[in-house]
């Protein structure tokens, strides 16, 4: 079983991950997606950026210090249009997501005898204990790596033209 300790440690080691990822990015390629209305690494970043300040560390610090009181309303879809993602500058994005993580990681780190299987619950999801929304926030960052991952990939292709098969297959 996965420790929360060691949960912990991978969300501040991916921090550094997502450094190297999302910068010294050629300025074509922060706006570049597959299609039209697709992801693009500056959506991805915002998206990061509002999901770690309004969604994990939040909801998580609500089940540990007061357990059943209902979370606030997020809108990740939605924020694409309300807070005007496509319009923010990358590299503030990037930096304020990097904050943002700096702050969570000293806040989780800080924590003496969190309650770990406090619960709220959540009107469609059901019972989250706070071991839960740890654990969600970790798979969070390991399905965004693999997605700008494969937008790095997909612009290689698309930028390069060059057929990458003798590299493998994705």
């Amino acid at each position: 079983m996965t420790t929360p300790e060691q949960i912990i440690t991978r969300l501040a080691h991916n921090r550094e991950v997502f450094t190297q990822l999302l910068t010294d990015i050629p300025a074509e390629q922060v706006r570049w997606s597959q299609e039209p209305g697709k992801w693009s690494l500056l959506l991805a970043a915002c998206h990061l950026r509002d999901e770690e300040r309004d969604d994990f560390r939040t909801r998580l610090r609500m089940v540990l210090e007061s357990p059943g009181q209902p979370f606030p309303g997020i809108n990740p879809t939605g924020w694409v249009v309300d807070r005007e993602y496509g319009a923010q500058d990358f590299h503030t994005v990037v930096r304020e997501f990097l904050d943002e993580r700096t702050t969570s990681i000293r806040w989780l780190t800080g924590l003496s005898s969190p309650a770990w299987e406090n619960v709220t619950i959540h009107p469609s999801l059901g019972p989250m204990s706070g071991r839960f929304i740890l654990a969600n926030w970790l798979a969070h960052d390991l399905l965004h790596i693999r997605q700008i991952t494969r937008l790095h990939y997909d612009y290689l292709h698309q930028a390069s033209g060059q057929p990458l098969s003798y590299a493998g297959y994705w």
